[in-house]
């Protein structure tokens, strides 16, 4: 077990780590809720506001009917059904939406702006998943040993020291600048196109989406008003796929970093050496190097 000596008093890392990971979650908690308890509360006045406005212009509703319509639009909106539009609305079922739905369920985003309403289809999406995300993940591990085999043929490649460094670190630096334009820079500016969003939104949009948070606020090809190409959300379907290939290896990257600067390596002899062998011994284990 890792330790840190601090004043000649030897200190549990994984205690710094636990300690570490809840007071980023309350940390997280306080800044979320100072940003946005007020104006969850000014959004709910000015909806109460628009309600008693909406009654007074028309008289002949009541109170509770217009409570009954709110509750039928919420009951719409939880199947998937946009309020707005009319009936000429295209269906969230077509084969496009199907496939970008089957999507967000083997990479578990899982938006929450649709779901099975029929008890058949609700019973098939449990066993979908539960052959179809351990399909995903092997998928993105593999994809994930494909890239890393391209760095280590690259490693090897060069046999001196000096020169090897330099190559991987010119090797890293291009995998996150070309990862960060095809997966975080350039789909906001189509998104925000298309879709008619801020960039800013585009790009909240992207990451949430690629780490798998998918809060459901914003999901393309959702606007009845906007025409659609046909594959639109198959194409961002493949996107997401291989945008979560790359991202995870980018988390996997910030974790590593991560337990060198807090030292949980460094106690422990003989673990990167070992390391380093076995990764030679298996050229198809997926990594990432980090020059130090």
């Amino acid at each position: 077990m890792s330790h840190l000596v601090v004043r000649g008093r030897r200190i549990n890392w994984t205690l710094v780590l636990v300690l570490g990971y809840l007071f980023y979650l309350l940390l997280g908690a306080m800044v979320f809720q100072l940003l946005e308890k007020q104006a969850e509360a000014q959004c709910r006045d000015q909806f109460q506001l628009e309600k008693l406005k909406f009654l007074q212009n028309y008289t002949c509703l009541d109170k509770q009917a217009l409570e009954q319509f709110v509750q039928v639009i919420l009951e719409a909106w939880e199947k998937g059904v946009n309020p707005e539009g009319n009936s000429t609305n295209p269906s969230n079922w077509d084969f496009s939406n199907s496939f970008f739905f089957a999507g967000t369920v083997v990479t578990t985003i899982g938006y929450g702006n649709l779901a099975p309403s029929t008890v058949a289809g609700q019973v098939f999406c449990v066993f979908y998943a539960l052959f179809g995300v351990p399909l995903n993940l092997a998928f993105l591990n593999q994809l994930g040993k494909g890239l890393n085999a391209h760095l280590i043929t690259l490693e090897r490649w060069v046999h001196k020291p000096g020169r090897a460094r330099v190559v991987q670190t010119l090797a890293l630096a291009l995998f996150l600048t070309a990862g960060t334009l095809l997966f975080l820079v350039f789909p906001p500016m189509i998104f925000s196109y298309v879709e008619g969003w801020s960039y800013g939104e585009g790009f909240y949009f992207t990451f949430i989406t690629l780490s798998t948070i998918g809060f459901g606020d914003y999901v393309v090809g959702t606007d009845p008003n906007k025409h659609y190409i046909s594959m639109y959300r198959s194409l961002a379907a493949i996107w997401i796929v291989f945008g979560l290939a790359w991202l995870a290896l980018v988390f996997n990257l910030g974790a590593d970093l991560m337990e060198k600067f807090l030292q949980l390596k460094w106690h422990k002899p003989g673990t990167a050496e070992e390391a380093i062998t076995k990764m030679e011994d298996d050229p198809d284990q997926p990594r990432i190097h980090i020059p130090s």
